[in-house]
This record gives C-alpha cells, structure tokens and sequence, in this order.
C-alpha cells in the first residue's frame, strides 16, 4: 500500500506536470478551464489524503529519493503538523482553482498566469512535506519565485514592477536568514536532515540566535513588523485569486516553518523566547490594523489585515512557548491550538474576502472604495459573502474568527500562573494590544464594508456593475460556509488539531466531542465554556421574535386569531400622520 508521504508527493508531480502542461497550452482558449480544473482536482485529492491522515492519527512516515545533493538526497515526511498544513495548503489550492475558473476567463494575459499557479501550489506543498535543509531551501526558493512570477504577471501595470522588485528583495533576505538558522541547526557534525538535529543540543545564545534567525527568515514571508514592507506591495498587484493564496496561504506556510524550527528542531524553549515571540506578535496585529483602517484600497487594505492576523497568531505561538518552557503543558496546548486554529481560519474568511475584493474588481475595474458604493443592490450574492467574511475576521459570534481568538484571550488569562514577573506583566499587556486590534478590526471591516457595498453608487463603473459567475459565487460560499460551520462546531475543530498539539507540545486540550450541547471546555467548565451553535440559536431567536410578537398584535387589534403559516409574510402600512 503506498504511504501517505508518497500520496502527497504524487499530487506534486501532477501539480508539475500541470505546469508543462499549462506551458504547452498557454495560447489555447480552453487552457484556463484544463489548468484550473486540473488544479481543483490535484487539490482536493491531496486535501482529502492530508485530513484522512491528520484526522485517523497515522504515524509519520517518510520517504528518500535520490535527488538534490549526491551524498544526501532529499528526504521527505508526513507527520501530523505536516499533515495539518497540508489541509490548509490544498483547501486553499482548491478555493483558488475553483474561483480561477470563472475569474481566468476576464484574465488578459493568462500566458502569465496559467503556468506559475500549480507551480505555485506544488512549491508550498514542497515546503511542508521537507525533511532536510538542503530540500527544505530548495522548495522554499521555488515557492518563493514562482509567487514572485505571479506577482509580476501584470508588470505594466503602475507599481507592480516595484512591488515585485521589493519582493524578491526580501525573500532573498528571509532565505538568507533561514540559511544561516539551519547550519547553526547542524552543529559542528553538519547534518542538514531534520531528524539529526533534533539530536543537537544548543546553547542558550545559539538558540536565541536561531530564534532571531527564524523570526527574520520566517517572519519575512508571514508578514512580521517591521518585516511586512512587501506585503502591502505584492499582494495588491497579483491577481486576486494568486492574492488570496498568498495571503491565506503562503503566510501560514511561513509559520509553519517558525514551528517546525522553534517547537520542533530546536529543543526545549526559554520563557525569555516567549516574551520576544510575544510582543512582536502583539505589537505586528495593532500596526497591521492600524495601516488597514487608513486604506482606501481594498486589496491593499486586505493585505494590512493579514499582517494583523499573523500578529495573532504569534502571539498565541509566543504565549504557548513561555507556558512550554515553564512545564504548563495544558496552558500551552491551549495556546498553540488557538493559534493552529486562527491559522486555519484565516485561511478560510481572508481567502474569502481577496474573493470577494476580485468579484468587485471584476465587475467594477475598481479597487478604490471611494468610487464604490450601491453593490449591494447590484451584486446582492457577493455582498452577502464578504459581509460573512466580515463578521468572521471582526471575531464576531457566531463565526469562526471570534473561537479562536476567544481561546487565545483564555490562554491569556492562564498568565498569573507564570513564575516569572515580567510574563506577569507582558502577557496582559500584550492581550490588551490584541484585544485593542479586535476592537479596531470590527472598526475596518464596518468601514471597508459600508463603503464598498452600501449607501449609493459614486461612479459609472460601480452603477454598471453586476453579479459574477457560478464558479466565483460557488468558491466563495463554499468559504463562507466553513466560516460559519467552523463557528458554530468549534469542538470538532480543536479535536482534529489535538495530534498535532500532541506531536508537538506533548499534550492537548480537553476532549471536547463528549461535551454536551456541543460546547467548548478550553481548561475547565467551571472556569470557562463557550457554545457556538447555542449562540447563533440565540441571534437567530432575537431577530424573529420583535417580528412575530408585531405580527401577534396586529392581528390580535384587527380581531384575528393566531397568525398561521400563511398568514406570517404580511405588509406593514405607512399611516398618515397629519401635520
């Protein structure tokens, strides 16, 4: 029986034979639609091969091939933190292959596009799935260019030459950076395979120079401050399906590549390392906010966001390495879950909205908010969508986004526990900052949405603007259902990230499947729970109970009886109110 390490590389080979393929037809009118579909369907083979390994606990499994260097090879493995970002890889690969299909056929250079996206796709998939440094630099570079080259795929465009020159700029400095952490990793016997150091011991200033190293290496492609400069740049001018890979994707394979290094390479951490992770995570999600609120471009204010987002989630990986380092092996399961969890909803509402964003821009040739306004009236589907996907990046409830910050304020307040003082101090210093970019999150996507979508029409364009296609709407509610499944059965969720929390901190939450009601028990029940499905029950409940008492009493002033069935879609009169 062939292993899970090889059903994974298998989908890569397909995604590169996609990619000659694309070469050989890039002129053909059908290519869009044999490219795209050919991705769909590699993706969501290897989406469904990653989650039946995640979700069935399989042991890790690895695989060599003789290729790369002669004396070394290139060594390949599939464990379950592996598997997990798999999942997000090929669940956004095939989101983007989907919403290609109906948003390629407006593309007026697909020559440029079509070769590079399974590329693109194949080189994250490589990413996750390495097991050496050599193998591990090589997919990352491959990773890294065929982005660029998507990036620049509409380089007469103005600032897009610029954006894909700071670009490549700082993705040649994190590659330089992450060099430079895994020959530190090798120790003096110059081991570049993953499974020989873990066996090095290190120092306390070699780790803390590894650290530094991965935060500028790692950080660099995930969008940490003041590391994000490209960020902004790029994402805006690829196209908007490339977008939402590279922002829903890519960044998260960045931090997978902090926690294989950090959690997993380099040895128990230090308290001092989580306070570092800590404040930059804390101090990254209120300046990505704060450029966001500041945006009138809509993609560029996506891309702010995501620079928020990663904030978050290195907070939450900051706050499970200083409970790590002082034996708190529940705090810290709860904490890095809550940041695998916020990973994969990111993944899920900022695809949706870069979705979102591209349908307006297809329709509209607009990407300025300011000479937006009345598509609710014209793309009433659309605006549905993005309004979905902007509850759940305010984390509002019922939405996914609001669960896994929630579980990360939790693990916020496990913080007096800590013996040391200045974690005493730094860890509610820095929820405040979190909490603060929640609170300015909801505030951007009030406006982003308000401005975009409601009110009247303040151009030609956005008065002709009209719906997209099925593939489009069916990618994006595809999404927006994830969103709001992930909110309202979070407990299913933390389960299936349990093996990783497992493989990697040593322990997990609470088994929340045996919870009744569905409910979520991060520590205790008597400290804290949340349930999600209860509370859209509740929303639900308190919209439509002012509608039928009204309609009650009506009917009982008109002498009715109890309003049936029938008798519920009624019409409400303007009376006449003399002067």
């Amino acid at each position: 029986m062939i292993s899970t390490v090889a059903q994974q590389l298998w989908c890569v080979a397909a995604l590169l034979a996609t990619t000659v393929l694309a070469i050989a037809t890039s002129r053909s009118r059908r290519s869009t639609a044999i490219v795209y579909g050919a991705t769909f369907a590699i993706s969501a083979i290897a989406l469904a091969a990653a989650l039946h390994a995640l979700i069935a606990h399989s042991n890790a499994t690895g695989l060599m091939l003789p290729v790369g260097l002669p004396w070394l090879g290139s060594h390949f493995r599939l464990d379950a933190l592996a598997a997990f970002f798999l999942a997000v890889v090929n669940l956004g690969g095939a989101a983007a292959s989907l919403y290609g299909l109906g948003y390629g056929s407006h593309e007026t250079t697909p020559h440029r596009v079509l070769p590079f996206f399974p590329a693109f796709l194949a080189g994250m998939n490589l990413v996750v799935l390495a097991d050496d440094a050599f193998t591990y630099l090589l997919c990352w570079e491959f990773m890294s260019l065929a982005s660029w080259a998507l990036v620049m795929s509409h380089h007469r465009e103005a600032d897009n030459a610029r954006a894909g020159y700071v670009y490549l700029v700082m993705a040649s400095f994190g590659t330089l950076a992450l060099l430079l952490a895994f020959g530190l990793l090798s120790g003096a016997g110059g081991s570049y395979s993953f499974a020989a150091m873990r066996g090095i011991q290190h120092t306390p200033s070699e780790a803390a120079l590894v650290l530094a190293l991965m935060l500028l290496g790692a950080g660099s492609k995930a969008g940490l401050v003041p590391l994000h400069v490209w960020l902004p740049l790029a994402h805006p001018a690829a196209p908007s399906h490339v977008s939402a890979l590279m922002s829903g994707v890519m960044t998260k394979v960045a931090v997978y590549g902090f926690i294989r290094v950090v959690f997993d390479l380099l040895g128990p951490p230090s308290w001092s390392a989580g306070v570092v992770v800590l404040i930059l995570g804390g101090v990254t999600a209120v300046m990505g906010i704060l450029y966001a609120l500041m945006e009138k471009d809509l993609k560029r204010l996506l891309a702010y966001s995501t620079i928020e987002n990663i904030g978050v989630v290195f907070a939450s990986l900051g706050l499970a390495l200083a409970f790590q380092a002082n034996g708190y092996r529940l705090a810290a399961a709860l904490a890095f879950t809550a940041a695998l969890f916020h990973v994969l909803n990111h993944s899920f509402f900022k695809s949706l909205l870069f979705f979102g964003a591209g349908a307006v821009l297809t329709s509209t040739g607009e990407r300025d908010m300011e000479k937006l306004g009345g598509l609710i009236h014209r793309m009433p589907l659309t605006s549905f969508v993005f309004l979905v996907g902007c509850v759940a990046i305010s984390a509002l409830p019922p939405f996914n986004g609001f669960v896994s910050e929630w579980l990360m304020f939790q693990a916020v307040l496990q913080s007096p526990d800590l013996p040391q003082w200045m974690l005493k101090i730094m860890v509610p210093a820095v929820g405040a900052l979190l909490a603060l970019a929640a609170v300015l999150a909801a505030a951007c996507f009030v406006k982003a949405f308000g401005i975009t979508f409601l009110g009247r029409a303040r151009s030609p364009a956005a008065e002709a603007a009209g719906e997209v296609d099925r593939y489009c709407l069916a990618a994006m509610f595809g999404l927006a259902a994830l969103c709001f499944l992930a909110g309202i059965l979070p407990g299913l969720v933390i389960d299936a990230l349990s093996p990783v929390a497992m493989a990697v901190i040593g322990h997990r939450m609470p088994v929340q499947a045996s919870d009744a009601w569905l409910s979520i028990v991060p520590i205790e029940e008597s400290r804290s729970s949340y349930n999600g499905l209860l509370v859209f029950i509740f929303i639900t409940l308190r919209r439509r109970l002012p509608c039928i008492s009204s309609i009650a009493l009506h009917r009982a002033r008109s002498g009715a009886g109890p309003p049936g069935v029938a008798a519920l879609p009624i019409r409400l009169r303007r009376r006449n109110i003399p002067e």
